[in-house]
């Protein structure tokens, strides 16, 4: 391969991040201060129709804090997918509770109302869907579920900065919300994750559990964890938020071409009403994926994913809570997907070899 590899992914780190890293520095104030109680407003505002926001330091910590936060515990069980990132089940697990795992809608790879409705039992909490790849669950479905069971509705929306569905957007559906702001996502702030709460007493409850147990000093009120956000990694997220909405609406435009141009593989589905945000851009290939995978890194030079091979109820860690589960659908999108480039930082070029590579290594394997 004489080509240089176009990457999965990239994150932008630009000179006003740096020069906002540097001013905190010279300030002396670099632990959870001043700029990390800004960019929870800011992040407020732009991202969530102004709910309250708590920073914490990754996005598990933001699932497992929010999870306590709104009572979650021994006893309880809480639906969750099973095609999707461990962190999700991980967090359920950490409090206690038991992961239930239910199949997804084939086409957006989410959640399915259905498959969750046969999962309830009178041990469940909660149902906590995730906006896999950027685009958004079927929320009203979901939230007919939870208001007919007295169920809790939350939302694991680490992929998706921005998406929306029926004009609002997620992060604003759920008890909480928790968007990852890992190197990899649409925005980051380095490391850290925010937790997006529907009231003050969920907020306050969160504050409380990243820190100790405590709003002021010593004055400890729970068992807490140290689960802060430093002001470094909140000065990279604030200017970060700046520049989501131009980076998200360059995804969409690579997302479009790819979709107008591949040939022989299955693109993108969009629900009505939403806004896919293209954190991934995932195709799928009827058969031999793997073969497909690795000509087009090792033979074209185009960086791709597969996300994720292994469904969490066939995890070792996890297999324990469903040792005889079957979920078809699971299981045929964990056999077939592959996550392209879709990032802001592909040029023309790049997009036209990632086409040119797909359709060539796809019809090589007809």
């Amino acid at each position: 391969m004489s080509q240089s590899m176009i990457p999965a992914a990239k994150p932008i780190i630009g000179d006003e991040e740096r020069e906002a890293v540097d001013r905190v520095l010279r300030s002396g104030m670099i632990a959870q201060g001043p700029e990390v109680a800004t960019f929870e407003k800011e992040f407020a505002e732009i991202l969530v129709d102004g709910q309250t926001c708590v920073a914490v330091n990754s996005g598990t910590s933001g699932l497992h804090l929010g999870l306590l936060a709104a009572g979650v515990g021994p006893g309880d069980e809480v639906i969750v997918p099973s095609f999707t990132f461990a962190a999700t089940a991980n967090s359920v697990a950490l409090t206690g509770a038991t992961p239930v795992f239910a199949d997804i809608e084939p086409d957006f790879y989410c959640l399915d109302p259905e498959s969750v409705r046969a999962a309830i039992t009178p041990r469940t909490k909660a149902i906590m869907p995730v906006h896999l790849y950027g685009h958004p669950a079927n929320m009203a479905a979901l939230q007919k579920l939870a208001d007919e069971h007295d169920l809790l509705l939350f939302e694991d929306a680490a992929q998706a900065h921005g998406a929306m569905l029926d004009g609002r957007r997620v992060g604003s559906f759920g008890t909480f919300a928790m968007f990852s702001l890992y190197p990899t996502k649409n925005m980051t702030s380095g490391e850290g994750g925010m937790v997006s709460c529907a009231t003050e007493d969920i907020a306050r409850n969160v504050r409380l559990l990243r820190n100790q147990g405590m709003e002021r000093q010593y004055a400890n009120e729970v068992i807490g964890f140290n689960a802060r956000m430093t002001d470094v990694h909140a000065a990279i997220g604030r200017v970060q938020l700046t520049k989501v909405e131009g980076w998200t609406a360059t995804r969409r435009s690579n997302a479009d071409f790819l979709s107008a141009h591949l040939e022989g593989v299955v693109v993108p589905a969009v629900a009505p009403g939403a806004t896919h945000v293209y954190h991934q851009y995932t195709i799928r290939v009827s058969e031999d994926r793997d073969r497909v995978v690795q000509a087009l890194r090792e033979e074209h030079g185009v960086g791709c994913g597969v996300y994720y091979p292994i469904p969490n109820h066939r995890l070792e860690s996890l297999a324990h809570f469903a040792p005889d589960l079957h979920l078809p659908r699971t299981e045929e999108a964990a056999a077939q997907v592959i996550s392209l480039p879709v990032h802001p930082s592909l040029s023309a070029e790049d997009l036209d070899r990632i086409v040119t590579s797909v359709n060539s290594v796809v019809k090589a394997g007809a």
